[in-house]
């Protein structure tokens, strides 16, 4: 068959990417067949004929679809087939839609929809680094409006160097995962987890990516050259200049300066609303501007601020550029649970709980990563409708509330013990009581310290922070703001969150509405995040715990771990879990053995597990003479007694054996149910244990 299609192929970190075009989906804008490897995804982008009517925002929604078979696996369930995204696919698309999202127009209403499909995985080529490259690929060669294209590059740091999108074997033992976005000219996007990173070392790593994707770049725009599509023309919805100047005619600056700078949400919100109220009724008559009114009191709000921090460097609740807001922090508010903390920045709070469990309660993950199958800590992070002051239904963790959830965990991760070290899983729950600017990062600390309280030997303690961003007319014309709030997150052009101990970073988020930023400043970000941590964690969170407990609390579960020889597992779990069953009843733990023998043991009561722990290094120890046991009589004979020492396991006493007194019937000294010390003596004819009470000594 005759190729009718276009191919293009570049080497990209040692492997080959490989895009086809023209090959399927060609009723799509722009569809781009992408292999990387072995591994295959098809990207493609579409826009609807018109835009959407009533809507004040440009509505892109980007899918990352995972396909079981992509590795070989039928989906469990009912069904047999793939349902709801996964944690994974959800992150996926978000680190599609931030880089994406600020290089189409301000005005572009059409509803767009960024379609990844994962078809095949070679672990050795990541599947979400090819959708991001093919999303980008399909709407830079689509006749959709997009001012791309942009690329993205992944890097990992083993043994201090730099790795370009590390293979399995590598992500295995890197220190960072870090991702990155670019334009031709700027970086647009980062996200990156750590071990502790040097700030000066992350920086490397981001400009290493941005020099990849410069090369990935200028292969895109050869493919756009030659079956790039004439990008189409849209309607427009841009609020009219003459609506502009007729608001500023009712609502001078000034008076708009008045209503917006304040420190108070509440008290800007009824500033606003009684502006709407003025300007709807001036404009009764104008259905036409009553219909942009929404969107143009905001782009006024949002110039006004602008305005006044750029060129006056006053900020809407007066602070100065780096100044914190007010900070508080509390652990063991909530009676009970394992560990609890407070975190307060401003109008910002975070109640965090954690809880701990025995590994076997450690989150099962079935996707397309052969790596991770299961998942130790668990962070999770809430954002009722009440924290921001308004009133809507539940509907579970949205897209939203599951990236904060991933950013915090990926904070934490870092510190946390080993297996070995603690062995429990760990779940983190922030609850947001008040929402003005970035609760995930709030949610960080509260999580750390909630962690110290619930007695978990982290390493270090990690603080988190968002630092905001004001651009000009020039590159050079732009300041940095310390702890942005909601106005400055809404109005300004980047968050920037940066968690991390005092030795290096652990975690970075960024966000931008702008087509990049420079060099100088990302760095001057990072630094200026660096420098409000260390305060954060200095003078708030070390002032209500400063180390992690000793000890985990009075409700928490405490575990014993031993280790026995995997030959005698069936010996404790017993015919049919008789014995296992058996040593559960009677102590009320929860035993767990894996395959090569480690045990388990996990209880609230200390001397329970102890008991559990003493029965099983029974079970599994070869009896030799002179051990002394203690048991129960289980049963009476004419000839002697059985004792049972442990849960299915038990010995003889010959009634000789039982004093040292000449006695006629056992029953003249033992009942069932007695508690007697007694001695091996090796085993009998038949091969069954023999015991000796008078022997005891």
């Amino acid at each position: 068959m005759e190729k009718n299609y276009k191919s293009f192929s570049m080497e990209l970190a040692g492997r080959t990417l490989t895009v086809d075009v023209g090959r399927v989906a060609k009723q799509a804008n722009g569809a781009a067949f992408m292999h990387y490897g072995d591994t295959v995804v098809l990207s493609t982008a579409t826009a609807s004929d018109k835009p959407r009517e009533g809507i004040d925002f440009f509505p892109l929604s980007v899918e990352y679809e995972e396909k079981m078979y992509s590795v070989g696996k039928i989906p469990g369930g009912f069904n047999r087939r793939e349902g709801k995204a996964s944690e994974n696919a959800i992150l996926t698309s978000r680190v599609i839609d931030r880089p994406m999202r600020p290089l189409f127009p301000k005005d572009y209403r059409n509803d767009v929809t960024l379609n990844n499909m994962v078809m095949s995985v070679d672990p050795d080529c990541s599947p979400e680094l090819t959708a991001m490259l093919g999303s980008a690929i399909a709407t830079a060669i689509s006749d959709i409006p997009f001012d791309g294209p942009c690329a993205t590059t992944q890097i990992g740091l083993i043994d201090g160097e730099l790795i370009v999108n590390p293979n399995a074997e590598q992500n295995l033992i890197s220190d960072l995962k870090l991702t990155v976005a670019s334009t031709a000219q700027k970086v647009i996007m980062i996200e990156a987890g750590a071990n502790e990173v040097p700030e000066d070392k992350m920086i490397e790593a981001i400009y290493k990516a941005h020099e990849v994707n410069g090369q990935i770049i200028q292969f895109i725009n050869k493919i756009v050259a030659e079956v790039g599509k004439e990008k189409h023309d849209y309607e427009s919805c841009a609020v009219p200049e003459e609506l502009f100047a007729a608001i500023i005619d009712i609502v001078p600056p000034q008076d708009m300066e008045e209503a917006v700078f304040t420190d108070e949400k509440q008290v800007r919100e009824e500033n606003i609303r009684q502006i709407k109220e003025k300007l709807e009724e001036a404009f009764a008559e104008n259905e036409e501007w009553l219909a942009v009114l929404d969107e143009a009191v905001y782009q006024y709000q949002k110039k006004t601020v602008r305005k006044m921090i750029l060129k006056d460097q006053k900020r809407p609740d007066g602070r100065d550029i780096t100044q914190i807001r007010p900070l508080a922090a509390e652990v063991d508010i909530v009676p009970r649970v394992h560990g609890s903390a407070m975190f307060t920045r401003g109008q910002t709070q975070i109640c965090n709980v954690v809880t701990l469990a025995p590994l076997s309660d450690a989150q099962k993950i079935d996707g397309l990563d052969v790596n991770e199958t299961s998942k130790r800590y668990m962070h999770h992070y809430n954002f009722p409708s009440y924290s921001v002051g308004e009133t809507k239904p539940s509907r579970g963790p949205g897209r939203r509330e599951i990236g904060h959830g991933a950013l915090a965990e990926r904070a934490l991760i870092p510190v946390l013990p080993t297996e070995e070290e603690f062995p429990y899983a760990i779940r983190s729950v922030s609850e947001t009581f008040e929402s003005n600017g970035s609760t995930s990062m709030a949610s960080t600390c509260a999580s750390c310290m909630s962690l110290m309280a619930a007695g978990v030997p982290i390493k270090k303690m990690v603080a988190g922070i968002s630092c905001g961003l004001v651009t000009g007319d020039t590159d050079d014309d732009y300041i940095l703001l310390t702890d942005i709030q909601g106005l400055e997150d809404f109005f300004g052009d980047m968050d920037f969150k940066v968690t991390g101990t005092d030795a290096g970073i652990t975690a970075i988020q960024m966000d931008i509405k702008i087509h990049g930023l420079t060099r100088t400043i990302v760095e001057g970000a990072i630094a200026r995040c660096r420098e409000a941590r260390m305060f954060i964690m200095n003078n708030c969170m070390k002032n209500a715990i400063s180390v992690p407990r000793e000890e985990v609390g009075e409700y928490a579960p405490k575990i014993s771990q031993i280790t026995i020889d995997p030959a005698k597992i069936g010996d404790v779990v017993g015919q049919k879990g008789k014995t296992i069953n058996t040593i559960i009843e009677r102590t009320g733990v929860k035993i767990d053995i894996t395959e090569d023998g480690a045990v388990s043991v996990c209880g609230v009561d200390r001397d329970k597990i102890d008991e559990a722990v003493k029965m099983i290094e029974i079970i599994t120890t070869d009896f030799e003479e002179g051990q002394v046991f203690t048991g129960t009589v289980i049963s009476i004979k004419e000839f002697g007694a059985f004792i049972e020492f442990a849960p299915g396991k038990e010995g003889m006493v010959h009634i000789s054996k039982i004093s040292k007194e000449r006695i006629n019937r056992v029953e003249d000294v033992l009942t069932l149910g007695d508690v007697v010390k007694v001695v091996c003596l090796g085993k009998d004819k038949m091969g069954r244990i023999s015991f000796s009470i008078k022997d005891v000594k």
